[in-house]
């Protein structure tokens, strides 16, 4: 298991850790704050709950979820650890290209091979019609999920775009403060748009099955900008001489895309799940592409761009929650869906005289003549 790395911080940082930390203790229930204990212990199960609270839409839980969050995160600054001292591996590519069973062959070898602790967070789509879902790629990781050291939450999408929920930058950080060393995170399958993912790891891998389209698919803008390795997977049998050819077509097609970083040029490599191999390879470029960025400074530099990021992803959440919940203007709402349905009006009219409203409603008070009178 990698050591925990600490960093030097100022005496006054760690005190006003401390003093953030004893104030938000203040404010959360008992339940909550022996979650948090137990999420810092690593304890599985409260790891389980904390998620759970994490993800809960009830407006009660989310005050309680941003308590959790703090405090935890507050109790790692006060001792010292740093930031990038474990790892996030994101792994995404089309439905069929096999991408829970490369990630059982790669988490099962860094427990055992490399005494890692491994967190893995299987995002599942959720249905547009009853909001459900399956959440079945934890039974397709049978074998990694039986150990110890590992620890696998399938998640729903909510309706969240983007390949990834809306709270996985939350869970990715209640699994480092639980002590996991890599956290990998599987975005539903995806096509050429579906980017977010590279919002909330440090490394993005392209999973691809073999005669998956030609190079100039790979040319495509979109998942392919992204992509810091790609991995032709089922390379084996009688797809070992197209997956080869896979390999190459992708190596060409990146060498004619700009480097999404200056330190770091792409690699193609092919693998099989089905038969284990391939996969130490894999991991080799994973650990070059740490140390690159990290002596580089770009995986911390990236970190600040992604927690900046995700405060602009929550604050949009957080408005529409916020305005969807609203009475009056739900019923406003309805009432422009009924002019818009009669083709008496544009969405754009009415998305203005939404926002209008709800600015309206929450504009502050204005002061009262006697309290201005008083002041004179």
């Amino acid at each position: 298991m990698l050591a925990t790395k600490t960093r030097d911080v100022e005496a006054s940082d760690v005190e006003q850790a401390r003093e953030v930390k004893a104030e938000v203790k203040e404010e959360m229930e008992p339940a909550t704050l022996e979650m948090a204990k137990g999420v810092l212990a690593g304890n599985r199960v409260s790891l389980s709950r904390a998620i759970t609270l994490i993800e809960s839409w009830k407006e009660s839980h989310t005050l309680q979820a941003q308590y959790l969050l703090e405090y935890v995160l507050k109790d790692r600054q006060e001792k010292g650890i740093d930031a990038t001292s474990s790892f996030r591996l994101g792994i995404c590519g089309t439905p069929g290209s096999g991408k829970s069973s490369t990630i059982e062959r790669l988490g099962t070898m860094l427990v055992r091979d490399k005494g890692q602790r491994v967190a893995v967070l299987a995002v599942d789509p959720s249905s547009a019609r009853s909001g459900g879902s399956i959440l079945g790629d934890k039974t397709r990781m049978t074998e990694l999920s039986k150990l110890e050291e590992a620890y696998v939450r399938p998640s729903p999408t909510r309706g969240s775009l983007g390949g990834v929920a809306q709270h996985t930058n939350d869970v990715v950080l209640l699994c480092e403060a639980a002590g996991f060393d890599i956290v990998i995170v599987e975005s539903v399958g995806l096509g050429q748009s579906e980017v977010l993912i590279d919002e909330v790891v440090d490394m993005t891998v392209l999973l691809a099955a073999p005669a998956g389209g030609d190079e100039l698919q790979g040319v495509k803008k979109g998942i392919m900008e992204i992509a810091d390795m790609v991995v032709v997977n089922k390379a084996d049998g009688d797809l070992e001489k197209v997956a080869r050819h896979a390999a190459t077509d992708y190596m060409h097609a990146l060498q004619l895309m700009r480097r999404k970083r200056e330190a770091w040029r792409p690699r193609v490599k092919k693998c099989s799940a089905l038969r284990n191999t391939g996969i130490e390879d894999v991991w080799q470029v994973v650990e070059k592409f740490r140390k690159t960025m990290t002596e580089s400074g770009d995986l911390l530099l990236k970190r600040q761009q992604q927690n900046r990021s995700w405060m602009w992803n929550q604050f949009n959440e957080q408005l529409m929650f916020r305005a969807k919940h609203d009475p009056e203007l739900h019923h406003l709402a309805d009432d422009l869906a009924e002019t818009l349905g009669q083709g008496y009006g544009t969405p754009r009219h009415a998305a203005r005289t939404l926002v209008s409203e709800f600015l309206r409603k929450n504009a502050p008070a204005p002061p009262s003549s006697s309290s201005s009178s008083t002041s004179s």
